[in-house]
């Protein structure tokens, strides 16, 4: 799904210590083959190593970038559509495939590595933030100790790696004990064995980059540099704390300037990572994007992008939307570049031969070729990630197979208004009701919702359980539930900045919760496309001199994902995490003989 607001507020002191005290007591060969060069071995072989011993190489080297992104903290497969690929098949039609899990992602990157001595992994960010249960916990400790047993060499920022803030990122990449947790287990965490890069994010105080701009990677006289960048809208879907102190520049300046500088370095072959992506115009993570008919292959940020960054880099590894593609775009010169993204949850990987020219130091461009990869749970589990996450397992599992709730069926969290959108909107409310009475509505962020509540057990708890390791996977940010005062006109205003503003290009729909109801034009646009008069508070219109007490989660409240009339809200109450709201409303709404229905989500009128 696209990421159009992935990120909020730093998690969970207050959670995890509750939750922690609770559990106190218990513990393919996917190489592809270069095209032939004039000079080379044949296509798909290491050519250096063609007949030759290691210190007398050929003029030609394929070098092998195994890539993925967006792994969000993914150590179990995930479940429902968050767990399944589309695969194109000859004949045109189309069928799902599940995937990801990192027992099986480590085997077929293992798998994928063989043979291939000439081999990198890199990363385009977001591989931590809203992570389920078993690595949120634990603030990603065991997704960054997983990715250190992919034996993967780099990765780019996203935006999710600074939800908890800088301070965290960098405890991240370094290690040591969480400063209000401490530590989980009797070995102290030791970090990232691999760089994070953080090309255009600087420190406001030192004016240079929070973190290493690129990194280089050498074997045998062989040179590819690597720079990372996040996407320059980063503070726009993140929470104010969490890029206290930080810039943001523009990604491909970013990205020249220091390609200019490998450049002069004597490093000529460059790949950018850049966790800012676009949307190809097929589903299938095997379309082919480049085939005549095939329209523009990617739109979407990354397109701008890769029209406008140097032709001194010869590849873009990408991430954000979660979408899958492996396309080229012509760079600035013309020049076709190869511009990939792996989809999300660690569900696919890609593989990309990059032809090293070692008389030229650069990248033959027209070897190039990519492909993606599903990573298929029909292959060998990989013992040592088995090992990882039943560690991990066993501290969280007393906390996470708790039984919350019952559903009468899968609460699904796609549409403009979601099922499961109305469920937390409603959730909030009645939590805010604890607080004050006089609470009229609340409002939900849809990218705060980042997973299905599905009826089908995923354990042992049995089908129409929601455990809370199911609903932490569901909200796993520790956003407050906040109270704040708005007049009518304001609340209009923010509804319409739903459509206009900052979402006028790709509108984020706030979920509603019930006796709030409207109209969404859309065959008009901008702002108009909320119709005014429609808009109606248990069957009355909104007043706009009149004042409503709304509820929100903090990340709103402090006028993130392009609303910042809901930062301008007064006499602010601020209560527990929406979590504590969601697990009150299902514990208090169902039963299992009375399970909780899905709502209808009929909240909004939608014309088109």
């Amino acid at each position: 799904m696209p990421a159009t607001s992935p990120a909020h507020q730093p998690r969970r002191s207050r959670r995890t210590n509750r939750l922690l005290a609770t559990a106190a007591g218990v513990l393919t060969a996917g190489a592809l083959a270069a095209a032939a060069l004039p000079g080379s071995a044949n296509a798909g072989e290491n050519h250096g190593d063609k007949g030759k011993p290691h210190g007398h190489p050929g003029r030609y080297q394929d070098v092998q970038l195994l890539s993925f992104n967006d792994l969000h903290g993914n150590l179990e497969p995930p479940t429902g559509s968050s767990g399944r690929v589309t695969e194109l098949q000859p004949d045109g039609t189309t069928k799902t495939v599940d995937a990801g899990g990192v027992e099986y992602l480590a085997t077929h990157l293992r798998e994928a590595r063989e043979g291939n001595r000439y081999s990198v992994t890199a990363a385009g960010g977001d591989m931590v933030g809203a992570s389920p249960l078993l690595s949120g916990l634990f603030h990603d400790e065991p997704t960054i100790e997983a990715l250190n047993k992919l034996d993967l060499d780099v990765s780019s920022v996203g935006n999710h790696e600074f939800d908890e803030g800088a301070r965290e990122l960098a405890r991240l990449q370094n290690g040591g004990c969480h400063p209000v947790d401490g530590c989980y287990t009797d070995k102290k965490f030791k970090g990232a064995d691999f760089p994070y890069l953080a090309a255009n994010v600087l420190d406001d105080r030192t004016k240079k980059p929070l973190l290493k701009p690129y990194w280089v990677w050498k074997k045998n006289g062989v040179k590819v540099g690597f720079i990372g960048v996040t996407l320059e809208g980063t503070p726009d879907i993140v929470s104010a704390e969490g890029v206290q102190g930080l810039s943001f520049k523009d990604e491909v300046e970013t990205i020249n300037k220091y390609a200019r500088e490998l450049q002069r370095q004597g490093v000529k072959s460059v790949v950018a990572l850049i966790h800012e992506g676009g949307f190809p115009a097929s589903s299938s993570y095997n379309y082919d994007c480049d085939s005549p008919g095939a329209g523009d292959g990617i739109s979407g940020p990354i397109a701008d992008i890769a029209k406008n960054v140097s032709p001194q880099v010869d590849a873009l590894v990408t991430g954000h939307t979660h979408a899958a593609y492996a396309c080229t775009i012509p760079d600035p010169a013309g020049k076709p570049r190869t511009v990939t993204s792996a989809a999300s949850f660690g569900r696919l990987y890609t593989d990309t031969t990059l032809t090293y020219d070692r008389w030229t130091g650069d990248i033959a461009r027209t070897a190039v070729k990519s492909a993606n990869h599903v990573v298929t749970r029909d292959v060998r589990k990989a013992p040592d990630m088995t090992r990882l996450i039943d560690q991990w397992n066993t501290l969280a599992a007393p906390i996470g197979n708790r039984p919350i709730g019952y559903i009468s069926g899968d609460i699904v969290k796609d549409g403009t208004e979601s099922p499961l959108g109305d469920l937390i909107a409603d959730a909030q409310l009645a939590y805010g009701r604890t607080l004050d009475a006089e609470t009229d509505l609340a409002l939900m962020n849809p990218g705060g919702i980042r997973a299905p509540l599905t009826h089908a057990a995923s354990g042992g708890e049995g089908d129409g359980v929601v455990t809370f390791a199911e609903a932490f996977t569901v909200q796993p940010f520790a956003n407050t539930v906040n109270l704040q005062d708005f007049t009518g006109a304001q609340l209009i205003q923010a509804l319409k900045e739903q459509v206009s503003g900052a979402n006028a290009a790709a509108p984020k729909i706030l979920q509603i919760s019930s006796g709030l109801t409207y109209t969404l034009d859309l065959t008009k646009s901008g702002a108009d496309r909320v119709v005014t008069d429609s808009i109606l508070l248990d069957g009355s219109p909104i007043d706009p001199s009149a004042t409503y007490r709304v509820a929100t989660n903090s990340f709103l409240a402090g006028g993130g994902d392009g609303f910042p009339t809901l930062g301008e809200g007064t006499d602010d109450l601020v209560g527990e995490d929406d979590l504590t709201a969601l697990e009150q409303y299902l514990t208090a709404n169902s039963s299992a003989t009375t399970p909780l229905a899905p709502p209808a989500a009929d909240r909004i009128t939608i014309v088109q």
